[in-house]
């Protein structure tokens, strides 16, 4: 298998990188053709790669950058001042080809600005949108787009979210001609805003879309579409209000299951299965979402990650490298757009 290289903003996060090296140093051990370029405060790292074994690592190597961004920092306050940040760092080395692809926890508004700059757009998208999968109730898997990169968006901007999440349900799942919905208020036609309703007739009109229309937010879990399209104010509430939902479900679990000694010996007994059924209740199996419409690979882990989730966000990059998903997408939106102009 070929090798490739992830740059990681290793300073990014709520809790940057105590969490994020031992995940690099878990991911080296379960991939041997992954490198990883950590970049970050030089001193602090070295420490850390110290206490876990890892400074002589082969495959690792440390960049030093000298600022870091604030999770609170405005996007352009990040992109003018902070030239030598650890996330703007970890995107050049992506944008002059020594990476692959970028990992980062940290600010999403500095990081799609940073990569809109210095990674670019693909031709025939005006934004880049975060992406991430849903599991279903099937085990399969649902992409919801955008999750916060955009918090409004025009029609056009959602007809191309549809064509990029179309491709990416293609490339990465191997659904043929995937089924797209958008998220919406009722599933009547007459429902929505304009546009919504503006992005429903764009799909609709588009052949090489499979257009299944409007769904509600109770089912987005389902699994009766694999793509579903909306503006980041609409999905970054889904997403995250789930999550809150799938937490409460596991505490109240637990919580159950440590009222009497009945119940602690019915847990050991379908223990495995039990850890089974918690372990998709976390949202931090599904950490990573992919700022989806850019030249090169960016991957956004939440702020809060731990070991195991950021561990997911490194597994979600190398596969999207390895499928070669940028020129999947671009392909898709080259047949798309032109054959919409042609119309």
């Amino acid at each position: 298998m070929t090798d490739l290289t992830l740059a990681l903003d290793s300073m990014g996060g709520d809790h940057g990188p105590q969490v994020i090296v031992p995940a690099v140093v878990q991911a080296l051990a379960l991939y041997p053709q992954l490198n990883i370029l950590l970049v970050g405060d030089e001193s602090l790292l070295g420490d850390l790669l110290r206490r876990h074994q890892a400074q002589q690592h082969p495959r690792l190597q440390i960049v030093h950058a000298a600022q870091v961004v604030g999770m609170d920092e405005r996007p352009l306050s990040a992109l003018r001042n902070k030239k030598q940040s650890s996330m703007r760092i970890a995107l050049e080395l992506v944008a002059d080809g020594t990476a692959d692809a970028c990992v980062s926890s940290g600010n999403t508004g500095a990081l799609m600005s940073m990569a809109k700059v210095l990674i670019k757009t693909l031709p025939g998208v005006d934004r880049p949108a975060l992406i991430t999968g849903l599991p279903t109730h099937s085990g399969g898997t649902t992409y919801l787009l955008d999750l916060g990169a955009n918090i409004s968006c025009d029609s056009e901007t959602l007809f191309q979210f549809a064509v990029m999440g179309s491709a990416i349900a293609e490339s990465v799942n191997g659904i043929q001609n995937p089924k797209i919905a958008l998220l919406n208020v009722g599933t009547e036609e007459i429902k929505g805003n304009d546009q919504v309703q503006q992005a429903a007739q764009l799909i609709k009109e588009t052949p090489q879309l499979n257009y299944a229309g409007f769904i509600e937010g109770d089912r987005l879990y389902r699994g009766d579409v694999d793509v579903i399209v909306c503006d980041g104010f609409v999905g970054n509430i889904a997403l995250k209000s789930s999550e809150g939902v799938a937490r409460l479900l596991s505490h109240h679990i637990r919580a159950s299951i440590q009222g009497s000694p009945w119940r602690r010996l019915l847990a050991k007994v379908f223990a495995k299965k039990l850890d089974a059924s918690l372990n998709r209740l976390n949202p931090d199996q599904y950490n990573g979402a992919s700022l989806i419409g850019l030249r090169s690979i960016v991957v956004k882990s939440h702020g809060n990650a731990d070991q195991a989730a950021f561990l997911r966000a490194i597994q979600l990059a190398k596969a999207e490298v390895e499928v070669a998903l940028q020129q999947q997408v671009t392909d898709r939106l080259e047949q798309v757009l032109l054959d919409k102009t042609n119309l």
